[in-house]
């Protein structure tokens, strides 16, 4: 499985550690950047992990920031991402078997490599249940997606 992997300069040693927890517990990484603690905007690097995904380029995300919420925010711009902060391993697991998260987000300035090491692995090893009420409300989800995004086709259009 390829992992896609971005941060913002506050998030850029977690993501150095997640890279090579990743790598160790045998996936593939695609390296989204930021590189360095300069200063950068992680919707940037938001939009990176998520067109690896919707590209077909890696199957699931990981994103650092300071607190992890806004590269969630903006991850959960793009059609089809669904991203969530999680700082706790049963969320991890959770969110991914219920709800088909896609990519992770975690604040470089709120956990430790320790459980940064946890929570990485339950992401990864988790997998969507299909369980048919889960199955039903990931429709639902998908169908605000594209209602509220016909709309805002349609506003830009008037």
């Amino acid at each position: 499985m390829q992992i896609a992997i971005g941060c913002d300069h506050a998030g850029y040693e977690m993501k150095r550690h997640a890279m090579k927890l990743v790598g160790e517990a045998g996936f593939q990484i695609l390296d989204c950047g930021t590189d360095s603690t300069s200063p950068v905007d992680y919707p940037d690097y938001a939009e990176r992990v998520g067109q690896a995904i919707l590209a077909g380029r890696a199957e699931r995300g990981i994103l650092v920031c300071g607190s992890g919420i806004g590269a969630a925010i903006a991850a959960n711009k793009l059609p089809g991402i669904r991203a969530c902060v999680c700082h706790d391993t049963y969320s991890a697991r959770q969110g991914v078997e219920h709800d088909a998260l896609n990519v992770l987000c975690l604040g470089g300035r709120i956990i430790g490599p320790a459980l940064l090491r946890e929570i990485i692995l339950e992401f990864l090893s988790a997998t969507f249940s299909g369980a048919e009420r889960h199955v039903r409300r990931l429709g639902k989800v998908t169908a605000l997606e594209e209602k509220f995004a016909a709309r805002q086709l349609q506003a830009t259009r008037a």
